[in-house]
């Protein structure tokens, strides 16, 4: 555990082995962090990294509520599908040319706009939410930028059948993974809250904290249909039937009871450990695993990571790359997986040397008795976004995804 749990001051502590790639600006945004009013206890994951003022792959305990330190992103997470497809039967150029055809969100603008209306009438919406819903219609059900993905995978070892088993899951089937989030909605959410308090914290029971966790919770609840939606919209292009497995959030705020203290734990691309089974991504170009957490995972602030994190900035990708690889090298990987991403920039800015090794971050949850991995899955297609040049439609106001 030494070698792995570092103490970076008497409230933050650092989850990574000496193998881990951890930046020094990461730890000064934990340092940061540790000192904001309020703050009982901080942990950096073995994913972590430099965000926009606050670290990625971090969780920590508040007597107050940051919406700052959830982020823009409110409720991206992980969705799982198993599909109706045996591995043996994958067309990877079939699925390539069908989702370059079918993915054009104009098509599922209908089914979208009678999802938002069905979610309205269910719920105790402000009218402030609803024109940011409203104005969010034409990204409903898309992927969004950054590194939100859809992912065909296949099972490429089993570390527990049965577990497996237990979970419903047949390793000759292929899976499908949505990483997304309320696309727009939780970036409204936050721009409302700091042009009105910047980035100061606000008290639990406040007029304001209320307001803020009602929006917070409602945009929770719809980054998971976004991701059905996601999920709904592959499988019809490709034809295929699926099962859902799990969905977990990783961005979000709630009430949390740590070692007696009761306080707002907040999760900034941290996976909680007591929603059940996870997938931990790694990046295009390598694997992802589905894990069990533990129960006994007070050190880490009942969190794990969320994926391997990001090894470069993005600014620095296309630099350090365009003189190894092309355009038409980054999609297709080492494991001999498709990307789809007709984006040059983002292509860049995704490529797996971007990130992390993934088993060292799973390693290092392992060795601290966080996770038992139950599968590794390895990708064959990734979807990031296309252009559908061929397309007769209009595009007009299309967000990029």
């Amino acid at each position: 555990m030494g070698d792995t749990v570092r103490t970076i001051n008497q409230k933050t502590k650092l989850i990574a082995s000496n193998n881990a790639w951890i930046e020094g600006e990461a730890i000064k945004q934990l340092e940061f962090v540790s000192n904001m009013k309020g703050m009982t206890r901080v942990v950096g994951l073995p994913d972590l990294h430099p965000g926009r003022g606050y670290p990625i792959g971090m969780a920590c305990l508040s007597d107050r509520v940051y919406p700052a330190l959830v982020g823009s992103d409110i409720g991206c997470g992980i969705g799982l599908w198993q599909t109706d497809v045996p591995v043996r039967k994958a067309k990877l150029d079939k699925w390539e040319k069908r989702l370059r055809t079918e993915s054009d969100p104009e098509r599922w603008l209908d089914r979208g706009a009678e999802l938002i209306e069905q979610y309205l009438l269910n719920e105790n919406v402000p009218e402030s939410l609803q024109l940011m819903i409203s104005s969010a219609h034409s990204a409903w059900g898309s992927v969004g930028s950054g590194n939100h993905f859809v992912e065909l995978q296949k099972i490429s070892r089993i570390a527990d059948e049965s577990t497996l088993q237990q979970m419903s899951i047949n390793p000759n089937q292929v899976l499908l993974l949505v990483h997304s989030g309320s696309r727009g909605l939780g970036e409204a959410i936050l721009r409302d809250h700091v042009n009105e308090h910047s980035h100061a914290g606000i008290e639990p029971g406040s007029a304001s904290c209320k307001d803020y966790m009602h929006r917070h919770d409602f945009a929770l609840r719809w980054a998971g249909i976004n991701r059905q939606v996601i999920a709904e919209r592959m499988t019809a292009a490709l034809s295929m039937d699926t099962t859902p497995i799990l969905d977990v959030s990783h961005n979000f705020v709630e009430r949390k009871e740590v070692e007696g203290h009761t306080g707002w734990l907040h999760r900034k691309g941290a996976v909680p450990t007591d929603k059940g089974y996870v997938v931990i991504p790694g990046s295009r170009g390598d694997s992802s695993y589905l894990v069990c957490p533990t129960n006994d995972a007070d050190i880490s602030l009942f969190s794990l990571a969320h994926g391997a994190g990001r090894k470069w900035l993005r600014t620095e990708c296309y630099g350090r790359l365009k003189n190894r690889y092309s355009v038409s090298e980054l999609t297709r990987t080492s494991l001999g997986s498709r990307v789809l991403c007709d984006n040059k920039e983002l292509l860049y800015e995704e490529a797996p040397e971007a990130y992390k090794p993934i088993h060292t971050v799973i390693s290092d949850l392992a060795d601290l008795g966080l996770i038992k991995v139950i599968a590794e899955l390895q990708p064959l297609l990734t979807y990031k976004s296309v252009s559908n040049k061929d397309s007769k439609r209009s595009h007009s106001h299309r967000r990029e995804g």
